[in-house]
């Protein structure tokens, strides 16, 4: 245990409200410590909006806070229980290697989830060894960090800390500690959880406690149940949509890993698209393309009718009228998630204000990079700089013909051309973290403990929009393999 003047040096402000829940959703346990921890990587900025003392963090002490040996003395490390639908079938589940260590309350008020990432084991892990690789660890906090560049709500990474002990998975890997910032953790499985296993005065504890954590403005309504779940179809519309745009794929979009704030969680699998195709899918263990690019608006309207299910005795007394109100509110999502996909996309195209032919217009254009393979970041990076020879869909008759309807739809606007392209450049990004500069940051700095590359990396990521010369090696398509590329879970 740390001490009070530890806590005070390292700014911890620990309210742990979650841990006042029914101790049916939680396991209170420690940490299990680890032999020799370093850290690896430090999030500063982050750190500095949580109210932190980065400096005392990064000192040995801080270091071992971050690994789990020493504890903050306001802290209440637990591990959380859910159940979920993993590829369609339920499980009980809940954090086999994570750890809840607190909610730091920041200077500004706000309420962040502090969470460990390969802690040890805990009453969930089903036989796991509760450890994480530092691969692993480095990859979400790589990804996490480049989709808060981009603006896409998401789980954040202040730090990692390899353990000096190693994990063995198909190989024996140097193990880590992820700490991961949330709005909070509470998923479409937790609420799954309650429903299965817990009285319905226990379900409505949790709603409550969710809506006044992250929808306080439905408190007052007077079927507040219908107004959370309409609300978190509205944030999952809009974050799907997101995600869409910017051809992001999760790779493993099971009701465990939907968060009902809106946040993006869980970056095992997950990987950005080059070539657009509907059908792309990286994880290895999705055989059946589940959560294919294509299918993930689908996946997630069947996440909410599952998170729907376990409002049904809150939202009415009679369960006929409840499944009704219900189906009601989800056939809602997707209107809503096509519809802030195709405003993504007018603005992706510089396009200002609404025509019924434009769907027809980013459809066609979808076609034609779908036929002749194009990137899908690059293409659009092309548009937005006017550099058309730096597509495949250059010099096709077809793009050429597209071409001159997308200016004819530009030349209706009484926006100026300068506005349209200012609308595009914020809107495309010129790069991502493509797959083959992720695996060489990860390659260089667990193979060769070199982590300039990793930096390099998260400096370049940490400005999509910049449209800079700086950044022409990582808008770079890799050389072509035959061999499809692969992501993995992890665990």
């Amino acid at each position: 245990m740390t001490n009070g003047k530890d806590l005070i040096e390292a700014g911890w402000n620990f309210d742990n409200s979650y841990s006042r829940l029914p101790e049916t959703y939680f396991t209170i346990q420690n940490p299990t410590p680890v032999r020799s921890p370093k850290l690896i990587i430090f999030n500063s900025p982050l750190a500095t909006s949580l109210g932190l003392n980065e400096q005392t963090l990064q000192s040995d002490d801080g270091v071992a806070m971050l690994a789990g040996n020493r504890i903050p003395e306001s802290a209440t490390p637990l591990a959380q229980a859910y159940a979920g639908h993993q590829f369609g079938h339920f499980n009980m589940l809940g954090d086999g290697r994570a750890l809840l260590l607190g909610e730091q309350i920041t200077p500004q008020g706000e309420r962040y989830d502090i969470q460990f990432k390969g802690p040890g084991r805990t009453t969930y892990s089903r036989g796991g060894d509760g450890r994480a690789g530092l691969a692993q660890m480095l990859r979400e906090y790589i990804i996490s960090e480049a989709m808060h560049a981009l603006d896409i709500p998401t789980t954040r990474s202040l730090a990692v800390v390899t353990t000096g002990e190693s994990v063995f998975r198909e190989t024996e890997l140097p193990g880590a500690i992820l700490t991961r910032v949330a709005a909070s953790h509470i998923r479409v499985g937790t609420f799954q959880y309650a429903a299965n296993f817990s009285s319905i005065e226990e379900v409505r504890e949790l709603a409550d406690y969710t809506i006044k954590r992250h929808y306080p403005a439905v408190e007052a309504v007077d079927n507040r149940y219908l107004s959370f779940l309409q609300e978190v179809i509205k944030r999952q519309a809009s974050l799907i949509a997101q995600w869409q745009l910017v051809g992001f794929i999760h790779g493993v979009m099971n009701t465990d890993n939907m968060t009902v704030s809106g946040e993006t969680i869980d970056y095992g699998p997950c990987a950005f698209m080059d070539a657009y195709d509907p059908a792309t899918v990286f994880s290895s263990i999705d055989r059946q393309g589940r959560y294919a690019y294509g299918n993930q608006p689908e996946m997630a309207g069947w996440n909410l009718s599952r998170f729907a299910e376990t409002l049904l005795p809150l939202l009415h007394e009679d369960q006929d009228q409840a499944v009704k109100i219900a189906q009601e509110a989800i056939s809602e999502f997707p209107r809503l998630c096509h519809a802030n996909w195709l405003a993504g996309m007018r603005s992706k195209l510089g396009i200002f204000n609404v025509e019924k032919e434009d769907e027809a217009l980013v459809e066609d254009l979808l076609s034609m990079m779908d036929k002749y393979r194009a990137d899908y970041t690059n293409t659009f990076r092309a548009l937005t700089l006017d550099k058309h020879e730096e597509t495949v869909l250059f010099g096709k008759e077809e793009f050429v013909k597209w071409h001159e309807q997308w200016q004819a739809r530009l030349g209706r606007q009484d926006d100026q051309k300068t506005s349209s392209q200012q609308l595009m450049q914020s809107s495309n990004p010129s790069i991502i973290p493509r797959n083959h500069r992720v695996e060489e940051a990860l390659e260089a700095a667990v193979e060769h403990g070199d982590y300039s590359v990793m930096e390099r990396l998260l400096e370049v990521l940490s400005s999509p929009f910049a449209h800079s010369p700086e950044q022409a090696d990582y808008y770079t398509l890799p050389t072509e393999s035959t061999r499809p590329y692969r992501t993995f879970c992890g665990t």
